[in-house]
């Protein structure tokens, strides 16, 4: 017997019907020799303090730093994954399981997921791993065709680890610390190895703004041919000084001293990576980075995309001859795709480099083109489709102008003198790749410089000049789009493509996190929103301002520390090594605190007065008796109450039934009556996502099957 553990129960599903494993137990299928079963989420869990010794659960300086001499994991408090749990378990321990298939998430987090539960289970069976790009049929089965050895992976599993371990000794240690030394009463001050640096660059942007200083200063331009030309002279800081340029130039001939035409090719957009894909969906739809990920990752389970987790904008060179069965699925990109079919798809070094793929490659289409999706799924799926067809486009040609003038007159020492004018403009030769992207030509427009007539040199003859009269602008806030290029490159401007691509190694989180972060600092009140500038909230300034110590606030450091996980994945940086370090900070970091001049982070409350409303009478709660209402499923019998739950009275047959508990929050009665008469519950806040232990706001309901749902709200 084989046994497949997938990531979730969809996935379980999709690889059952693919294996032949069809018949439907609680919490897996069976056939064909094997049985697949699956975990939601992470099941287990490192350690708490409390679980080391009972000592930590206080928070008190003097038991930091909590150093436990070894790290433990332990499953998640949860009733589903509890049982989810032990019906793994029963699995492969089995004496009859001679091979287990990890069909986790292929990516780092995934390993970890999934190799946690089998080291809890005591799972003794050689393990091979599924490696797959898409959920297509036909990817799951080329991937059982090729299983890998799990050994393969020992290193991603490594990696994930130490990610855990540091983000557990920094994280509990140094919350912890600050809270204690720093924080108002009954506040938490939550410190983390890449939201602090990342509060710190927000932080380090709004210093730098509110220090700007806008100044004033005066430009000389002038009009020749109905071109605008610029003065080539320094900005000018008085408008007495800008007058006498004017003076200088005006009732004199503009003449033409170098008219300059190059032609030029705008390189193809690179294929998107996921950070690239938030950027591109926040600039353009303001989408924010957390449900960018959730459209793209719901387009992945359904097959119409292939792994979005990923941090390439490269192709893998096995991918090359598939590439024209993709294109000719895309049917309603036709008219874009027709020309591209005309000849071979090129083997471009820009876009198939197996050198720049490791474990997956840059997100495409898969050859199922997709139905029936919500309108923020199909804007996603079009800018995925779109940058497809448009890396295998021809190059943009343009044609750059450079015209350069000149105003002479005689100085006032009565020497013939000059000042030199310049202007630029650009011209579209051939669209090449611009023509995917034709429907936003008006948006381009914008941005492009007036197409310029044709100068001769020594041509000479009236102009208009003019003083422009401008300000100084202070740099811009980081929006989710800036915010996310400034992670991956640790805080750098990089605006080069190629340059971006190298810096990626040492960028601040990965490509997966990095929305869970921002989420986090927003959640926590360190940061907010204001349209679509990024602020840093009192709170969030306080906090960094308190942090002295420099690696918990660099984006270069954390940069540093991220590029030694990925070098655990490559086995070339021990775990231990890493540990160690991070060991040797976290107590450095405790000593040099609590050593420190204590100057606690005020409280920042919004305090609004209002006018005392007059209290309404309350009305006495209406009395619900949910056995005397009717089952919703068969619609003949009453409900009755059991042990864990509210069934149908013929539940033999009819096997309706309502838990009194939906993701670990007790459904009052009204709740649960809302579920029978209306199939869903009023907002519910505090339900815990079993997949990842986050606090959720949202709806219960019936679904097609008549079992509990969550909706989002």
């Amino acid at each position: 017997m084989k046994v497949c553990i997938a990531e979730k129960p969809s996935v379980a599903k999709d690889i059952a019907k693919v294996i032949g494993a069809d018949q439907k137990h609680d919490g897996y299928y069976e056939g064909n020799g094997f049985q697949v079963t699956w975990t939601f989420g992470h099941l287990c869990t490192l350690k708490e303090p409390q679980d080391y010794t009972p000592e930590w659960k206080s928070w008190d300086l003097n038991y930091l730093p909590m150093i436990p001499q070894s790290f433990g994991i332990k499953l998640i408090a949860d009733k589903g994954v509890s049982k989810q749990f032990h019906i793994i378990e029963k699995l492969v321990t089995n004496d009859q399981v001679d091979e287990i298939i990890n069909c986790g998430d292929a990516g780092q987090e995934g390993e970890l997921i999934q190799r946690w539960v089998l080291l809890k289970a005591r799972a003794k069976a050689p393990m091979k791993r599924l490696w797959i790009s898409s959920l297509t049929e036909e990817a799951i089965k080329e991937g059982f065709d090729n299983l890998k050895d799990g050994e393969k992976y020992f290193n991603l599993f490594s990696a994930g680890q130490a990610r855990a371990i540091g983000d557990w000794l920094l994280g509990m240690n140094a919350t912890r610390l600050f809270t204690k030394k720093f924080a108002p009463p009954k506040t938490v001050l939550s410190i983390g190895r890449v939201q602090t640096p990342t509060l710190a660059m927000i932080v380090q942007r709004q210093k730098e703004i509110n220090a700007f200083i806008i100044e004033e200063y005066w430009e000389l331009k002038t009009i020749f041919k109905e071109v605008e030309f610029n003065a080539t002279i320094p900005r000018l800081k008085s408008e007495e000084k800008a007058k006498q340029g004017l003076d200088f130039i005006k009732d004199r001939e503009f003449e033409i001293i170098d008219f300059e035409v190059k032609e030029g090719r705008e390189k193809n957009p690179r294929l998107f990576d996921l950070t690239a894909l938030q950027v591109e969906a926040n600039k353009k739809y303001a989408f924010s980075a957390e449900n960018t990920l959730k459209y793209i990752q719901s387009l992945y389970e359904k097959k119409f995309v292939t792994y979005p987790r990923v941090d390439t904008t490269y192709l893998s060179e096995d991918i090359h001859p598939k590439v024209p069965g993709i294109l000719n699925k895309l049917t309603a990109y036709q008219n874009l795709i027709a020309p591209l079919m005309t000849q071979p798809i090129p083997m471009s070094k820009a876009v198939f480099d197996n050198t720049k793929v490791t474990d997956h490659h840059a997100i495409i289409p898969t050859e199922i083109f997709p139905q029936g999706l919500s309108n923020e799924e199909k804007r996603i799926y079009d800018l995925v489709a779109r940058r497809f067809i448009a890396v295998f486009y021809p190059e943009c040609k343009v044609a750059n102008t450079t015209v350069e003038g000149k105003v002479e007159n005689n100085g006032k020492d009565g020497q013939l003198s000059a000042i030199n004018f310049k202007a630029t403009g650009k011209q579209i030769l051939e669209m090449g790749w611009r023509e995917v992207y034709a429907k936003d030509k008006k948006e381009d427009e914008k941005d492009e410089e007036k197409i310029m007539p044709i100068f001769e040199i020594g041509e000479k003859g009236p102009h208009e000049p003019f003083i422009h009269k401008g300000k100084t602008t202070p740099p811009k806030y980081y929006t989710e789009a800036t915010l996310l290029r400034g992670m991956e490159t640790a805080g750098r401007q990089v605006d080069d493509e190629e340059m971006r691509e190298l810096m990626k190694e040492n960028g601040i989180g990965r490509p997966s996190t990095r929305a869970n972060i921002i989420e986090t600092l927003f959640r926590r009140k360190y940061i907010e929103k204001k349209k679509r500038n990024i602020v840093a909230t009192q709170t969030g300034i306080d906090l960094i301002d308190t942090i002295q110590d420099e690696l918990l606030k660099s984006p270069e450091l954390t940069g540093v520390w991220e590029r030694k996980l990925r070098l655990i994945e490559k086995g070339e940086y021990e775990l231990e090594q890493f540990k160690q370090e991070l060991i040797e900070m976290v107590s450095k970091l405790t000593f040099d605190v609590k050593n420190s001049y204590f100057r606690p982070i005020a409280s920042h409350q919004n305090s609004v007065q209002t006018e005392e409303k007059p209290k309404k009478e309350r009305k006495p709660k209406e009395e619900i008796n949910l056995e005397d209402a009717t089952c919703p499923k068969c619609k003949t019998h009453k409900l009755v109450k059991g042990k864990a739950a509210y069934g149908c009275a013929n539940f033999k047959e009819c096997g309706f039934k309502i838990p009194f508990e939906f993701m670990s929050k007790k459904l009052t009665d009204k709740q649960i009556l809302d579920l029978v008469t209306k199939q869903k519950t009023g907002k519910m806040a505090g339900l815990i996502n079993s997949e990842n232990g986050e606090k959720v706001t949202g709806k219960a309901i019936l679904g097609m099957n008549f079992d509990l749902e969550f909706e989002e709200i």
